[in-house]
């Protein structure tokens, strides 16, 4: 049996500030679509990442909740480069997105960051590092 990821989809409570994120982030997200119920974009490796908003999803799941405390899961992204994990944190901070964890250089050999995106999700930053 083969398994085959879908996508990755995120529940947002405000779809235009998640996308900016995302897009500051390096995602291409076509314009326009800032109140859309629903978006799709494809990341360069061809995972597909989408968003619906919280009233998309309670129209088929009328009870849904909002997690609370810690995040479920966390997205990871590879920048490439030690100098990009910095830069791109520094980017999106500058823009006003929360900061969790600063770039450090991680025991197990990768520069590694963590953000919150506008919901709350983990979203982590990492390259090799040049030393590996």
């Amino acid at each position: 049996m083969r398994l085959t990821l879908g996508f990755i989809g995120i529940v947002t409570r405000d779809m235009a500030a998640s996308l900016a994120f995302y897009r500051a982030l390096g995602v291409e997200i076509a314009d326009g679509q800032d109140d859309a119920p629903h978006v799709d974009a494809t990341l360069d490796d061809g995972t597909a990442l989408a968003w619906d908003t919280l009233e998309t999803i309670r129209e088929f799941d009328p009870d849904y909740a909002v997690p609370v405390g810690g995040h479920r899961i966390a997205l990871a992204f590879d920048k490439g480069s030690p100098g990009d994990v910095d830069a791109t944190f520094a980017t999106l901070v500058e823009a006003g997105h929360t900061a969790h964890v600063p770039p450090w250089d991680a025991h197990w050999g990768q520069r590694y960051a963590t953000l919150l995106d506008p919901d709350g999700n983990s979203v982590d930053l990492y390259a090799e590092l040049d030393t590996n």
